[in-house]
């Protein structure tokens, strides 16, 4: 695979690219909507909630993690994870900025 020459591109686009990304797998779907739902902390249930391998849950937790979209607090040998309300709320206003831009409908296509 070629070399991605992020360094050409705003930080605001290669932020905006990250989060694309890591929210680009229904795993990471799945887990964010089954903490969501659970409106609540949410501690090893979701190997038998998402039928996946603990480290491919893991794997996803991770990718959630590293973008601060949801936190984790360790409580005797378990992991609780539950939604970054903050970034949640940055993330949703770059996605609203994004979506939301005017363009005008070219009938060339």
């Amino acid at each position: 695979m070629g070399i991605t020459k992020t360094e050409i591109f705003s930080a605001h686009e290669n932020n905006l690219a990250t989060i694309f990304k890591v929210l680009g797998h229904p795993a990471r779907i799945a887990i964010l909507q089954h903490i969501l739902n659970q409106k609540a902390c949410i501690c090893n249930d979701l190997v038998e909630e998402l039928g996946l391998a603990q480290a491919t849950i893991s794997q996803h937790l991770k990718e959630l993690k590293n973008i601060g979209l949801i936190k984790g607090s360790i409580e005797g040998k378990s992991v609780c994870y539950c939604i970054n309300s903050s970034v949640w709320s940055e993330i949703q206003l770059k996605m609203n900025q994004f979506f939301s831009q005017e363009f005008s409908l070219n009938e060339c296509c």
